[in-house]
């Protein structure tokens, strides 16, 4: 079997992945997902037991145990270029033999789920609000990287995306089914436009002006089978995407912290998104 180059798969002298510093024993397969390091021990507080406790630059990572289920909840910083990172890391933990330099003869799938925040596209979402991504459009580019075919609705939605006048070719991404059902099942459900920044790739104006200027209305006035552009934030695309590529399940759950139309900023955005925490975990766990 064809080795991996230590040029291509990089690891550490313990023989953990390059940059998550993580051996394969050290983390579960239902993976919770944040963008800021600081909210990992905001999850893994809650645990039962914590056995690991890892960290190398941004990317933190806690394993532990609630209600018998065994959970990682990693930080992945801001952004899709950190997401390729994270998932294609975590898939080498559990997909390639790491000693042999080997893909596994069987494949492991891994839950991934990722708690983050976002800024509302509609009026009607408020702020303090959870929504849930059904369909993840990609205003950043990373997929466009991977060999990929996308499925009947990615296609037929990345078609309909073509009327919009945006400055980057879109990419789109569906969630998984499974996790949708299971942990989003009474939460709202739409478009989620993951973006390569936080200012002008989301409309804002502060010294710079966008190119897309009008950017805010476009998206506010899409519209696909009766689902609607919810949301702005910088990762889920990666996320969807490269995990279906990966043959992982992804969701993405958001806590809206701010409303874009309606120009407001959540009073509290620390207890929202604790909410939004305990919520997930009793559904995981039980």
């Amino acid at each position: 079997m064809k080795k991996i180059a230590p040029s291509e798969l990089i690891l550490n002298a313990d023989g953990s992945v390059y940059h998550l510093h993580l051996q394969a024993e050290q983390i579960a397969t239902t993976i919770i997902t944040v963008g800021d390091p600081d909210r990992v021990p905001m999850v893994s507080k809650h645990f039962d037991t914590l056995e690991i406790q890892v960290q190398k630059r941004e990317f933190v990572t806690h394993t532990g145990f609630l209600n018998g289920k065994r959970l990682s909840v990693i930080s992945t910083g801001i952004g899709t270029d950190n997401i390729d990172i994270v998932l294609n890391e975590l898939d080498a933990l559990v997909n390639i033999d790491l000693a042999t330099r080997t893909i596994k003869p069987e494949h492991t799938s891994l839950d991934i789920i990722r708690i983050g925040t976002s800024g509302a596209l509609q009026t009607s979402t408020a702020v303090d609000s959870y929504l849930a991504t059904s369909f993840a459009v990609g205003l950043d580019g990373l997929l466009h990287f991977y060999a990929s075919s996308p499925n009947t609705e990615e296609a037929t939605l990345a078609k309909s995306l073509q009327a919009l006048s945006l400055p980057i070719r879109p990419y789109v991404a569906q969630g998984s089914e499974k996790l949708l059902n299971h942990l989003a099942k009474d939460l709202p459900k739409g478009i989620t436009a993951t973006c390569t920044g936080f200012y002008a790739p989301q409309g804002r104006q502060l010294r710079l002006k966008p190119v897309a200027s009008n950017l805010l209305d476009q998206l506010q006035n899409f519209q696909y089978k009766q689902q609607q552009f919810t949301n702005f934030e910088m990762e889920t695309a990666g996320i969807y995407g490269l995990a279906r590529l990966l043959g992982h399940h992804a969701i993405s759950l958001n806590a809206i912290l701010a409303n874009r139309p309606q120009r407001t900023f959540s009073q509290h955005p620390k207890k929202t998104v604790e909410r939004l925490i305990v919520q997930t975990l009793k559904r995981l766990c039980g």
